[in-house]
């Protein structure tokens, strides 16, 4: 398996707004839609990526347990389904089914939200404040496949827990998320 590190948008970007399908409930769903009363993530994953199935399980309960403290969730697949059929909407349901998904699971089927994100890799992790700026960006934990570490969402809780507390997150503390690589459609 080959790695790809995220990009890191800059922090303080205003999160990039969308309207995609939502493969969990077939409607359409903007950031203002998912959006938490006291922050948000969005999530950038697919169903094959050996380190999105690493941790979908503990991303369902995280989602879980800071959803009723305010946070929105939002997960979104860009993979080319002509390379990747098993990304595709239909799978898409049936995935967040499989691991209890509480949040929507979007289609970006033309790709452009992952580009306005600058996201290129699944997971792919941007966590937005009450006014939409991006506070935290990076690694849900140090856990990937193959190594000998447990998942516990370490980075992404520390993250979430000082946005809730008001803190601002360190900027030591923002280590890139790494993952296979967004299947980029050929132009």
């Amino acid at each position: 398996m080959s790695l790809t590190d995220s990009t890191m948008m800059p922090l303080g970007t205003s999160a990039p707004d969308f309207e995609l399908p939502d493969t969990t409930s077939g409607e359409n769903r903007t950031f203002a839609d998912v959006a938490g009363d006291q922050g948000t993530l969005v999530i950038f994953i697919c169903n094959h990526c050996p380190y999105v199935l690493h941790i979908a399980d503990e991303i369902a309960t995280i989602a879980a347990q800071y959803g009723p403290q305010g946070i929105g969730f939002v997960a979104i697949s860009s993979n080319d389904v002509s390379e990747r059929p098993e990304d595709g909407p239909d799978h898409m349901r049936d995935f967040a089914e499989k691991y209890h998904f509480t949040f929507p699971y979007l289609y970006d089927e033309s790709q452009a939200v992952a580009k306005s994100y600058d996201a290129v890799c699944t997971p792919d992790f941007f966590l937005f404040d009450a006014e939409g700026r991006c506070v935290y960006r990076g690694q849900f934990d140090e856990s990937r496949p193959r190594r000998d570490v447990p998942v516990t969402g370490a980075d992404l809780r520390a993250s979430l827990d000082a946005l809730l507390a008001g803190d601002m997150i360190p900027e030591d503390a923002q280590v890139p998320s790494q993952g296979c690589s967004i299947k980029w459609k050929m132009a």
